[in-house]
């Protein structure tokens, strides 16, 4: 009798010739690094043998599969958040200025306050789309990242706006003050990223990793740090803090990407200079184009003013 987690399984043959951890993602609905964790576990046979994530697998070979127990459902309770202010509302969206110290959603391994549970808490309904934990959510922004963000209302609200970040055809545009000068002013960073080796939680530029676009233009010079415009193609989780820490020049205040806590300090901050402080894309309603915006928080405008005294 085979054990609950245990799978024998064959390729499909629409999955001819993919790489062993994309198969693995497709066909068990995992995402690629819990599939890349599976095989690095030795969770994974392919005909028989322990292979490795990026070998190819061809239709009709048999993978054995033990699959972890299904975590515990996250539920999302109404908890008012301090700080989240509403933006903008109608049917189908819910624009809202995120604080630091936040969340977009509940997560097993987060305990702090959440956009979803402060939305709720005011009254505001989201789209019952997606896992119970994420209704509503079509992007994210990190916990101490701040900056405007989109929550969809509708059903169609969630449909529409996810398939526009699918298609890149959001235009997010961030403000980061990195260490240093970058060098050209203005820039692309083009670096696939992926979970760090060392399975500590960071991210990194790493060669089998999800393609990544960051566009980058340098807005004012200090004499320690720039501040930088960021546009993202693409959505990543810490995009913009793994190409800034990949090109030597982390966000200033980012401890987890190697920034200088000395000149943290010195401008008073406790965590990453990274704002969203613009999102613009097609109404789900009617395709019209809006946009939004989010003046910096008091915290980060305190370090440009000690930056700028210092010039």
């Amino acid at each position: 009798m085979s054990q609950p987690g245990h799978r024998h399984v064959p390729v499909p043959e629409g999955l001819d010739g993919e790489r062993l951890d994309a198969a693995l993602a497709r066909m068990f609905g995992l995402s690629r690094a819990q599939a890349a964790d599976l095989i690095g576990n030795g969770a994974v046979l392919v005909g028989g043998r322990p292979a490795s994530k990026s070998d190819r697998v061809p239709a009709g070979e048999w993978l054995e599969v033990t699959l972890p127990p299904p975590p515990a459902p996250v539920t999302v309770a109404p908890e008012p958040v301090p700080g989240l202010a509403v933006l903008y509302e109608d049917a189908d969206i819910i624009v809202v200025d995120k604080p630091v110290g936040v969340a977009a959603h509940p997560t097993p391994g987060w305990t702090g306050p959440t956009v979803l549970q402060g939305l709720l808490a005011g009254g505001h309904t989201v789209a019952t789309s997606g896992a119970a934990e994420r209704q509503g959510i079509v992007h994210r922004l990190d916990a101490n990242t701040t900056g405007v963000m989109v929550v969809a209302k509708s059903e169609r609200g969630y449909s529409v706006l996810k398939q526009a970040f699918r298609d890149r055809k959001v235009d997010k545009r961030y403000h980061a003050l990195v260490q240093g000068h970058p060098d050209p002013l203005r820039g692309t960073v083009d670096a696939p990223i992926g979970r760090h080796p060392s399975g500590d939680g960071r991210f990194a530029v790493v060669t089998d990793g999800r393609p990544s676009v960051t566009h980058y233009d340098t807005l004012e010079a200090f004499r320690a740090a720039s501040l930088l415009e960021v546009r993202l193609e693409t959505g990543r989780t810490h995009q913009i803090r793994v190409h800034a820490a990949a090109i030597r020049h982390p966000c200033v205040g980012d401890r987890l990407y190697g920034a200088d806590p000395v000149l943290a300090a010195r401008l008073g901050l406790t965590r990453q200079w990274l704002h969203a402080v613009r999102l613009g894309f097609a109404h789900p309603a009617d395709g019209h184009r809006v946009e939004f915006t989010s003046a910096y928080p008091a915290d980060l405008q305190h370090a440009l003013d000690v930056l700028t005294a210092e010039s």
